[in-house]
């Protein structure tokens, strides 16, 4: 019964909460990011380079044989690679804005009108010792 207790505990933290709502979040913005490059992106850069797909670019190390009716092509699909690339630092860049956003919201504005803190006992003694002995001369 301890273990179960402990992993309920585990569970009901808000950190293991937060991370699943992260991780369905970050599914759901996958397939945004996804279309955004596939559809959005990729097509205007297809243009500017003359028509080329990226996602249809690849090394054919062995191609397919028509005679036969399973595809037997072996192919290193680089342009894959390209349009992952290309989701990844738009996911990171959206990330870094993210955080960049909730870091500016968490931070406290310097508060101008705050007394100083008062300074340690010690230096309170010295300077009164400073004081009273100006004070004598």
């Amino acid at each position: 019964m301890g273990m179960f207790s402990e992993f309920r505990e585990f569970i009901a933290r808000g950190n293991v909460v937060d991370l699943a709502v992260g991780v369905i979040v970050g599914a759901a913005f996958n397939d945004i990011v996804t279309v955004l490059v596939d559809k959005v992106v990729m097509p205007p850069v297809g243009l500017l380079t003359s028509g080329v797909d990226f996602s249809k670019m690849e090394w054919v190390l062995k191609p397919d044989d028509p005679a036969t009716a399973v595809n037997e092509a072996v192919a290193i699909q680089y342009g894959a690679l390209i349009n992952a690339g290309i989701k990844f630092l738009i996911v990171a860049w959206v990330v870094f804005l993210l955080v960049k956003a909730v870091n500016a919201m968490r931070r406290e504005p310097a508060s101008a009108d705050a007394a100083p803190a008062p300074p340690p006992p010690q230096e309170a003694l010295l300077m009164e010792i400073r004081d009273l002995m100006k004070a004598k001369a």
